[in-house]
């Protein structure tokens, strides 16, 4: 159970760490301050996982452990510092999907750990891996990552059922997460560079409308 909470510990903070970088860049697109991006890197780092704890009743983790805020604002200022113009226009997407694969396994396996059962724990790493980039994005007044035809929810989703099915068979943690996080990145990746996309509701979606 060691292991098991030391690697829940710094797979938390690893995305954190990446969800904050994302929201710095959004910030950094819209031309913002030094203050702002780290007010963006801390609201996209935690929170989906504020929003999992409140509705699973337990204490939101970064309260009593603001090393998490810290871990945002650290991510802020290398955003800062290093300069949007050195990385490549991708990246903040490239940067959502680790940050959303790993939180899919880190909040399936927090509810779990807490007795949550199996079914609400995967949606709990649903809604952890993507309240974040939401809340970003409209902070940022960006499309939403939620109104896009490609898959999003749907990678986050495959993610952590892979984690919960595999531990319910005996699986260990360790192992069933790595699975779990490479089952939503790889999703998301095709999503990413090929458009994948399930059927909407009445076909195929119209073209938009040229300008006039």
């Amino acid at each position: 159970m060691d292991r098991l909470s030391a690697t829940l510990t710094v797979l938390d903070y690893a995305a954190v760490a990446v969800f904050g970088a994302s929201g710095a860049l959004a910030a950094a697109r819209r031309k913002h301050d030094l203050v702002t991006f780290g007010f963006f890197a801390a609201v996209t780092g935690v929170g989906g996982g504020t929003l999992r704890d409140l509705l699973i009743g337990a204490p939101v983790f970064w309260v009593g452990r603001p090393a998490y805020i810290v871990v945002c604002l650290a991510a802020a200022l290398a955003v800062w510092i290093v300069g949007p113009r050195r990385f490549r226009g991708s990246i903040l997407t490239w940067l959502d999907a680790v940050g959303m694969a790993a939180y899919a396994v880190v909040g399936a396996l927090k509810a779990i750990s807490l007795g949550v059962p199996p079914f609400s724990a995967v949606l709990m790493g649903v809604l952890t891996a993507t309240f974040g980039g939401v809340i970003r994005d409209v902070l940022a007044h960006e499309p939403s990552v939620l109104l896009q035809r490609e898959l999003y929810v749907t990678p986050a989703l495959a993610g952590a059922a892979t984690f919960v099915v595999l531990g319910l068979v005996g699986t260990p943690a360790i192992p069933a997460g790595v699975l779990g996080f490479i089952v939503a990145l790889t999703i998301r990746a095709g999503a990413i560079l090929w458009k994948w996309s399930l059927p909407g509701f009445g076909g195929p979606v119209d073209p938009p409308i040229p300008p006039l």
